[in-house]
C-alpha cells in the first residue's frame, strides 16, 4: 500500500518501523523513569514523586494499550 500523499516516500515498513521505534522509547522511557526515581531515594534518600509517576504512567498506558489490542483482534 502506498499512501496517496505522500507517493513512494512512505509505505507499510516506514510505519512498521515507527510503531516499533515509539514502543521501544516508551520502554526505555519508563525504565530510565523507574531508574532515576530508584537513584534518588536510595542515594539522597529523597522520593522523587514526579519520577515515579511517569514511570507508572507509561506502565499503564503501554499495559492499557495491550489489553485493549488484545481484546479487539
Amino acid at each position: 500500500m502506498i499512501i496517496p500523499i505522500f507517493g513512494d516516500a512512505m509505505d507499510e515498513r516506514f510505519l512498521v518501523h515507527r510503531l516499533r521505534s515509539t514502543s521501544l522509547a516508551g520502554v526505555v522511557g519508563g525504565l530510565l523513569a523507574s531508574g532515576l526515581f530508584v537513584y534518588q531515594y536510595f542515594a539522597n534518600d529523597a522520593a522523587r514523586w514526579d519520577l515515579l509517576a511517569v514511570a507508572v504512567t507509561i506502565a499503564l498506558v503501554k499495559l492499557a494499550g495491550l489489553a485493549y489490542y488484545r481484546l479487539v483482534d
